[in-house]
Formats: C-alpha cells, structure tokens, sequence
C-alpha cells in the first residue's frame, strides 16, 4: 500500500520503463537477442510488444529462460495481448513479475488512458515463481480466475479498474502480502479477507465502501491500512485486534464514531481521520500525538431534528481528498467538497449539477499566451485549468485558489482572472489567510475555464446612469471623473483602477469589489518615484502626476466631455506654478506614442489639483519640467515603470558540478538566496543588475563547448527558455556535458543569458553582444562554468554526465549505489516520490519546502529529495536497505526489484574484477570495512 503517513497518497501512475536499464553493464553473450537485458524484459513503452515477445518466444533463445522481470502496455490489441500472455508460462518459466499496466497513454486533454485488458488466459496460473502481479490502470470488472490459482502471489496491484467486488475465494491466496485496490468501484469486502494472515498492507482507498466486514480483524499481519475516501460511516470493534497496526488512513469518509480501541493498539503510529463527520472522539484518541483531526466538526452540536413531518432529511456533503495527482473526479447532484492534491479547493453545492459529470483538472505552467497581464499586474500563481470548458452550473460553485503573498500591498488588490467568452475578466474576490505565508483567492464561478491569481491596482466600481455621477479613488481621493447628465443614454459600469502612495487604514490588504461583465472604462493612477524622474532627466526640480489610464470597451466616445481631475505634480502649486512648464501629456492608441497635448486642451487649475476634459479614453499624464520635448522621456519613464530589477545565478551542486541551478532573482532577495543555497551549490558571483518586463522571455544558452545533456521540453535547440513573473520561482537544474577531453583537463564553458524567444540563430560566444547592453538588448549576462577535470578511470561513459567519484551510497553487505543509479532511480518515480520521501524518514515539514522550492519542477523535486537524503545517509550501513524497504512500502515494487538487481551486479562485477587481479579465491567473500578500494557498481 501506497503510505500517506502526512495525507500524501502517491498516484499509481502509469510510470513506463525503457528497455535499457541498470543491467544493460552486464557483458551481452554474442548472440543475446537486443531486447533482452539481463533477467529483465521491458515492452511496455513498445507499441508492439506483444509481437516482439511472440518472436522471442518462436525463436527460443537461452537467455529467455532466465527472464525474471516482464513488462508489457495494457493497450495492446485485447485478442492479441491475450495470445501472447497464454504463451509466458511455456516461454518464461521462471517469471517472477509480471507487470500488465495501462496508463502509458493520454487522451487530447492529458488524462491517463486505461488499458483494454478485461480478463486473463488460465494458463497463466502455471507461473509457479510469480510473486508480483501489476494488473493497474486496466478495464478490469471481475478478478481473473487464474489468479486465484497463484498460490505464490506476494504482491498483488489491481488499482483503477472497474471492479464492483472481489470473490470469496481471495482469502484462499497464503502468501499474499500486498493487496491494492485504489480507485475502483468496490461497494462492499468479502469475509474471507479476514483469512489473510500474511497480509501486511492493504490499500482499498477511492471506493464506495459504506462498511467493513467484521472479519477484517483477523489479518493479523496487517501493519498499513488504507480505507481514505470511501463512504464509510462506522467501523468494526474488530479493528481493535489488528495488533500489528501501524499507519491507519481513513480520511475523507463519513465517519461519526470510531472505536475507542484504537488507542490501545500497541504500534500504532499514524491515525489520519481527517475530513469525517466526527463530533465527538473518545477521550484517549482526542490527544493522543499520532491522531489528525482536521476538518472535523469537533464539538457542534448536531443539526437540530425537529423538523415538520414529511420533512426530507438532507446528508452532509461528502468531502474528497485527493492524494494523488488524479486529474479527474466525480461530481454528482449531491454535491461534494474537494481538495485537489495541488492544493486548491472546490466546493460544489447541492444541485449545482443535474446529473453526474467528471470534472477534469490541469495545472500550466505559467506562459504569456496563458497568462493576461495589465501593464502594472503581477502573477501570483500557476495556471489552472477545470474542465469541461463553458458547461454551465446550475449553482456557481466555491473555488480557491492558493497564491504568492505580493511584495507591494498598498493600493494594491489581489483577484482571480479567468477566461470567458473568449475574453478575460476578474471575478470578485475574497482573501482568506490561513497561515502568514499560506493565502487562499476565494470566489464564485459558475462555469469552468482558466484561473490564475494576479495582483492590480486597486478597483473602484460604479454605474454610471443618464443623470451622471462622481467616481474617485479610493487610495488616491484626489483623482477623479465627473460624468455630466447626458453623457450616456444606457447605464454604463466603469471601473477606476489606483496604484498610489496613500494606502486604506487597515491591514493593507484591498480586496476586489465586484466587477461587472460588462465594464466599460477603467480609470488607472500609477506614481513614479521623483528621484527615478529626476535621474532620468536630469533635472532637480522635475516632478510628474499620478499616471491616468482611462479605456473603454463600450462606444467609441461619451455623448458629452468627462472632466477628469487630476491632483498637480509632488511640490507644484497652482498659485506658484510656471504654466509653460506644465504639459498634459496623451498615450496614443494603437501607435503606443506620447503625444503633448497641453495646447489641445483647456486645462482648468487650482491650489492642488488640474482639470480637463475628454470624450474618449486612454492615458493621461502630468509633467512639470523646463523640457522643451517630453515625449520621448515620457515613453522612456513609462517603460522604467513597468521594470523589474533583477540578478541572475548560475550555480553548479558541490557533489556533481554538471548540475547547474540556473535562476533569475528580484534584486532584494539574492542575498538571502545565496546564503541558503550556498551549503550546496558553489559558482561566481551573481550577474550584475538587469531590468526585466513581467511576463518577459529569456533564454539561457551554454557555450564554450559544454551543452544541455538531455532533451527537456524546455529546451529550444539546447537553450534553456524561461519566463520572467516577479512573485514565482524563475529557477530550473538541468545537467550540462561537453564533448571536449576532461581527461587531460577542466573544461572552462560559460551560459549566457538572452532576452526574447529562442532565435533561429544565437551567437556562439557572448563577446560581440556585450557592445549593447539595455532594456533592448538581446544579451543580459554571462556566468562562467567549469567542469572539472576527471580522475581516474571516469570518461564519458560514466552516465555522460556524472564526473564525480561514485557516491557510494551503502556498504559492503548490501551493496553499494552511485549518483547514477539514484537518477535513473529519481527518474521512474514520477508522482510517487512523496510517499518514498516519508517512508525514507523525510519530515513532512521538509517534503513541503521542497515541494515549494521546486514547486514548477517535479524532477527537481524528485532528485533534491533523493540527494538530500542520499548525504546525509554516506557512510552509514543499512541504507540501501532502507532505500529499497522504502520503494517496496510506496507500492514500487518494480524499482525495488531492479535496485536489488544493480546491487547483485555491481557485487559480482566487483568480485570477479577481484579475482582477475587474483587477490583473492575463488569462493569470495563481501569485503571489509578496510577495503582499500570501493566497490565499482553497476550503472543504472
């Protein structure tokens, strides 16, 4: 069973494995077959595997025989699939796993396809040796009979089928020791469950269990159970005898009572009952350390019963948490509660739909052709994507969205932006904060598109009627727009938007007023710091006004002029002023110009304030300056606006310096950065400053001779692409290599960094670009990278891309691992790395840093955490152990096997290699702890 010991159930993904493997070090025999890699067999990725495995299986070579491992796709033709599988018996008689799974395909809107395979040939019930059956992601609806015949089977994997139920005859299965049935149709367990005595974990989670059999209590072995998202509204006594126990999950149920008992079973450690009905919790559970209770509704009274008869009585919503990262759900008439595993919440409400819908989910990584930004929005979080697109709830249903506290809170408000008839709008949004760092954006959406948090200046609404009205600003009362009688003949919904230095009284946060569809103008006010001004033109006494953006999606123009106010420059009076010096300055649409419109205009002053009037919308700006022409230093001024100050880092792992941490910091948070990373990474020091839109392209580009070692998917012909978003982590790893002779000594490269999308053609070195450097510019900076030259007997074929010593992670007894064995081990775990993470005794505190730290990067996730762990574990014994024991419990058993595969190779290649240098007999054994040399293992 898959462990959630925090509430972190791993997806039973399809993970496929590519053919070439850790046993690939192995010498072939001159004529083994090319698909044969040792004792192992993958076709699963092949999309005719069952064709190539009926050619072995015709050709009969020796090494077939010898075949432990068999890995084939569950989307292979169902006739043909089951030809081949009433051909293993005969053919691979020593067959020890056998891995059937689906999932390897996607449909046009990204989920996990499920395989074709409905039943198994009988014949399969020969496989004397078969000890692991992964039969996941398949259209299974009953238990083949030929597994009932397995009386070998340990471990047993059925999870996201179709089954309803599960035979009688299961308990008759003695060595069983692994049952999974996640996400399937399960309503009710049969009493010979009970019969299992060998059993040690079992996963029945995403089912629609309603009760427990009170035979569950005789798996005595029993030491995980998972029962999380069931409808399960009591429990057996019986539990109470599952002395073994040890991690009990059952969140997400509808439970209102559970048995005191649990208290006094004596391994216990974990009791998640989080998200039930439960008001009340015996008193030696109530505070006991390894009891969750959240989400319950502790100590409310019940809802009152007396109600008139006939009075239908209405169920509390069920709850749905999801573990995993499923990306899909069921939401019927009677509505649910969801959390999705990336953290956001839906609320869906009784009738909000008439009959039963899968929803669908997706999150994106953040890209301009998905992200709307205003000239002065900043992006808070990633972007989300609910499906089915435009189908219209009958109530709106409760979304929240988690988001990056903004840096500038005053004037400023956070909404949630989404797309609707083919326009992008915000939606009236509330905040609520859980933590200090951990905000929620909460708001009504009554159908499902595209959502993403963002911070704008603050909004102000009103409708303006025929009779007219006054709209201000809140943050900036001095800003105004009057509209005389007559100027609209419909109502109209304005909106004025503020960005200023005066602030509401409060806590700094501004919330968004409701927006209308239809918005008609959005009157904007933006400062600019004198000093910024006064450098710019190089003029002590320069000063301007608030910026003013007034647009206009209604007609063209009002029937009568709108007089706009604006208060006067920082230190300008009207008593004192010289007019000639003052100019109004226009932004011209679509040309994007500034244009001085002073002599256009009737400009009206008083003490402290300048009015004008327009009849059509767009921005307006107030400069006091000796300049003779501003339009030029205008648009420069509004450009410096809209800038970020950024430095940008590359820094290369201590242990392994191919892997090079590139990132792109605000100015006042490198330090900090540096200070933390520094224990890990070493590199020069960061670029020197650069100005960066938000929402702006750039490009990392390696030169010098050293590349990007593999293809990623965002990789551009090597160049490493990147967005700039202020408020998220502009930060990626990759592992570079070089086709140059490290042997003979340290290659000495370097990564530039380039503005704007990957260009057809990208200079080789930096030099010539460094001539010309500003805001449009191509090139920002260059960082030097070495890569150190190899010792020994490393070359290029130490994984390409590792030059270290080997990390050596284990000893002598159980083997030994190096860097890269633990990548290809990080790069099949795919979303199951949080329940290894726990089960290899990471704190749950840690395993959310990481998850924050590398929250765009799931293989930067995967690899830190495995690293990490790996340095802290050098030197000590029993960590392999532990690391396979870890891989087992998270229902990884494939890459448990093959671990233990790599370490019996890398044990005899050591050995022979001793006998070679004939330094010891023939019957060798493990060496001591005073071994001169260590163990050379396998590569992965």
């Amino acid at each position: 069973m898959a462990a959630v010991e925090e509430g972190l159930e791993p997806q039973l993904a399809a993970a496929g494995d590519a053919a070439g493997d850790a046993t690939d070090t192995v010498d072939a025999r001159p004529r083994a077959p090319p698909l044969l890699a040792g004792n192992r067999l993958s076709l699963d990725l092949d999309p005719g595997g069952c064709q190539r495995l009926l050619h072995l299986c015709a050709q009969q070579p020796p090494q077939l025989l010898e075949v432990a491992f068999l890995q084939l796709s569950g989307h292979e033709d169902p006739q043909l699939l089951e030809a081949t599988l009433a051909r293993v018996p005969w053919s691979l008689p020593h067959l020890r796993s056998l891995v059937l799974k689906g999932g390897q395909r996607r449909d046009a809107l990204g989920a996990c396809l499920q395989g074709s395979l409905t039943t198994l040939p009988a014949s399969l019930s020969g496989l004397a040796h078969l000890v692991h059956l992964d039969l996941s992601f398949n259209s299974l609806e009953t238990l083949p009979a030929c597994i009932l015949q397995m009386r070998g089977l340990g471990a047993l994997l059925l999870s996201h089928n179709h089954l309803s139920e599960l035979p009688e005859a299961l308990g008759a299965l003695p060595a069983l020791t692994f049952l999974a049935v996640t996400h399937n149709c399960l309503q009710a367990l049969p009493t010979a469950l009970g019969a299992l005595s060998t059993l040690q974990r079992l996963d029945l989670s995403e089912n629609l269990l309603d009760t427990l059999p009170p035979e569950i209590g005789g798996l005595s072995s029993l030491t995980e159970l998972n029962l999380a998202s069931n409808r399960l509204q009591s429990l057996p006594a019986s539990l109470a005898g599952l002395r073994s126990l040890r991690l009990l999950v059952l969140h997400s149920n509808l439970l209102a009572s559970v048995p005191a008992g649990l208290a006094r079973l004596p391994l216990l450690s974990r009791l998640d009952l989080r998200d039930n009905q439960l008001r009340d919790v015996p008193p030696e559970l109530l505070g006991a350390p390894f009891v969750r209770l959240q989400g319950n509704p502790l100590g409310e009274a019940l809802p009152d019963s007396c109600s008139p008869p006939g009075t239908p009585v209405v169920s509390e919503m069920p709850r749905l948490f999801l573990t995993s990262d499923l990306d899909s759900f069921p939401v019927t008439p009677q509505g649910c509660s969801v959390t999705l595993a990336c953290g956001v919440r839906l609320q869906f409400p009784a009738g909000a739909t008439a009959t039963s819908v899968i929803i669908r989910y997706r999150l994106w990584l953040p890209e301009p052709r998905l992200v709307p930004l205003g000239p002065h929005d900043s992006l808070l979080s990633g972007v989300l994507e609910l499906q089915p697109h435009g189908v219209a709830f009958q109530q709106e249903v409760g979304l929240w969205l988690l988001f990056v506290p903004p840096r500038a809170r005053r004037c400023r408000e956070v909404v949630v932006r989404t797309l609707s008839d083919n326009s992008w709008s915000d939606l009236e949004t509330h905040l609520e904060e859980e933590a200090p760092k951990r905000l929620w954006a909460h708001c009504q959406v009554p159908h499902f598109s595209w959502f993403l948090v963002v911070s704008r200046p603050v909004s102000n609404a009103c409708l303006v009627p025929p009779a007219g009205t006054l709209l201000f600003s809140s943050g900036h009362p001095g800003v105004k727009v009057t509209f005389p009688p007559g100027a609209t003949e419909e109502p109209r919904h304005v909106r004025m938007q503020v960005k200023g230095r005066a602030a509401a009284k409060g806590s700094g946060w501004c919330l968004s007023t409701k927006v209308s569809v239809r918005v008609a103008c959005l009157p904007q006010v933006v400062h600019m710091a004198a000093r910024e001004l006064q450098a710019l033109l190089q003029e002590p006494g320069a000063a301007v006004s608030p910026l003013l953006c007034l647009s206009q999606s209604g007609p063209s123009s009002f029937l009568r002029p709108v007089t706009v106010q604006l208060p006067l420059p920082p230190g300008i009076t009207g008593l004192s002023l010289d007019r000639s010096c003052l100019h109004l300055l226009y932004r011209a649409l679509p040309a994007a110009t500034w244009d001085d419109i002073t002599t256009q205009v009737a400009l009206e002053l008083t003490h402290l304030y300048a009015r004008f009037q327009v009849t059509h919308f767009s921005w307006y700006w107030l400069w006091y300056t000796t300049k003779a022409c501003v339009e030029h230093l205008a648009g420069k001024a509004w450009r410096r606006l809209r800038l970020h100050r950024v430095n940008l880092i590359a820094l290369q792992r201590r242990r392994d310096p191919e892997q090079v941490l590139l990132q792109c910091l605000p100015r006042n948070k490198v330090d900090a950065t540096l200070r933390r990373l520094l224990e890990r990474y070493r590199g020069p020091e960061p670029s020197d400053t650069v100005e960066m839109f938000e929402g702006e392209r750039f490009f990392a580009a390696f030169e010098r001779g050293i590349d990007v070692d593999a293809d990623r998917p965002d990789c551009v012909e090597g160049r490493v692409c990147f967005v700039f978003y202020s408020h998220l982590k502009n930060v990626k790893e990759v592992y570079v290599t070089t086709t140059l002779d490290r042997q003979a000594q340290a290659v000495r490269g370097q990564v530039s960094f380039y503005r704007g999308a990957v260009p057809d053609e990208v200079p080789e070195e930096a030099q010539a670009a460094r001539r010309r450097k500003g805001t449009d510019a191509l090139w920002m900076a260059t960082l030097p990278i070495k890569l150190p030259r190899l010792r020994g007997s490393e070359g290029p074929g130490h994984r390409a891309s590792l030059s270290l010593a080997p990390l050596n992670l284990g000893d002598a007894e159980t083997g030994f691992l190096t860097q890269s064995n633990l990548l290809n081990v990080a790069g099949r775990l795919g979303p199951d790395w949080p329940a290894v993470a726990l089960h290899l005794g990471v704190s749950y505190q840690e395993l959310q840093r990481i998850r924050h730290e590398f929250r765009d990067d799931l293989d930067g996730q995967i690899r830190h955490m495995l690293f990490s762990w790996a340095e802290r574990q050098a030197g000590r014994p029993g960590a392999v152990g532990l690391l396979v024991e870890a891989l087992e419990q998270s229902d990884r058993r494939d890459v448990a096997e093959e671990v233990r595969a790599v370490l019996e190779l890398g044990r005899h290649k050591y050995q022979d290699g001793i006998r070679r240098t004939s330094l010891a007999p023939g019957d060798l054994a493990p060496p001591g702890p005073s071994a001169s040399q260590s163990p050379e293992p396998a590569q992965a």
